[in-house]
């Protein structure tokens, strides 16, 4: 349905992507991910029509963006971070002036128009001024003019932001019911709420793909190759490097780091890359006659698996040096 290669953006000398290429099949629902400025924007632009590349190709639907622009275009629905409402119409009558300026036949804008309104729970709204709802609300008016066309594709800009948490679990569900009819390009910064949504992730960095795959594989291939964490409450009146030592005898550990907890309680933070390292490490700590309180492994998340492939060390630097003041 989407199709994207070597795509490239330059603004004057500096790159904003560079070589970007994925596909997107009919009816997935795609996390587009990165940190402002890594081109998430730029490549939506791109693929909606409202910007042009400097090489490389895209397609909807078969329709080159730039060769077939209006075609490609019939065939999207797009919810920039901006919402583009006109305030003062009122809910009906602003869908039914997107479906006459996007081509919808008369004899179907009416049921289109009730289909958008019923999708996005805008029944009571109906015939309400757009000003006057509810941010939320207007996120949903938002959503139904990017569907209400029937388009194939739909692309969300951060359709979540600035939402209190019942908008946003709301808006969450009518993305996941819009996948079940549309293909779904959705770009966000609240990496939970693109677990939970998306079948797949695309992640960005300094305008280059770094990374695609489903959630759940990406936090699993991120534990295999930087290990796991396992944090452990012990109880003993061994010495924090005594408790150290033990505890690195266990295979697979990589770092070890103990710290008081007052009355005996030390809290250890391990890290290290072995199937078994939680049930080894506690027959290591009990073997050396500490009483073990607690043990867990610190469950991956996409957050670490985002933040360990945008963040660089020049970055964490340079953030240092912000946090002191130089």
């Amino acid at each position: 349905m989407i199709e994207v290669q070597g795509l490239t953006k330059f603004y004057d000398e500096r790159p904003a992507i560079q070589d970007v290429t994925f596909s997107v099949p009919k009816g997935q629902v795609l996390g587009f991910l990165g940190p402002n400025g890594a081109g998430k924007s730029t490549t939506m632009r791109i693929l909606t029509g409202f910007l042009g590349m400097s090489s490389g190709k895209a397609s909807i639907g078969g329709y080159d963006v730039f060769s077939h622009s209006l075609e490609a275009r019939r065939r999207i629905g797009y919810l920039p971070e901006t919402n583009p409402l006109y305030n003062e119409m009122r809910v009906a009558g602003f869908l039914d002036l997107m479906c006459r300026l996007r081509g919808v036949a008369p004899s179907k804008r009416r049921a289109r128009i009730e289909h958008a309104i019923d999708v996005c729970g805008l029944e009571d709204r109906r015939s309400e001024i757009i000003a006057r709802l509810s941010k939320g609300l207007r996120q949903r008016v938002g959503l139904a003019q990017a569907i209400v066309h029937d388009p194939e594709v739909v692309i969300l800009d951060e359709p979540t932001a600035g939402l209190d948490p019942a908008q946003t679990r709301e808006t969450r569900t009518l993305i996941k019911e819009l996948g079940r009819e549309h293909t779904v390009i959705l770009s966000s910064h609240i990496l939970p709420e693109v677990s939970a949504t998306c079948e797949r992730v695309l992640i960005i960095n300094q305008g280059r793909l770094v990374a695609d795959d489903t959630p759940q594989r990406l936090t699993e291939r991120f534990g295999r190759e930087h290990g796991q964490e396992i944090e452990m409450v012990l109880r003993g009146d061994m010495g924090a490097e005594e408790i150290e030592a033990k505890l690195r005898e266990v295979d697979g550990v990589d770092e070890v780091v103990v710290s008081s907890a007052g009355d005996e309680l030390w809290e250890v933070v391990v890290t290290g890359n072995s199937p078994g390292l939680r049930e080894e490490l506690t027959r290591a700590a009990v073997a050396a006659g500490l009483g073990v309180r607690e043990v867990q492994a610190h469950k991956l998340t996409l957050e670490d698996v985002f933040l360990s492939l945008t963040t660089d060390e020049r970055d964490e630097d340079e953030i240092q040096k912000e946090e002191e003041g130089e």
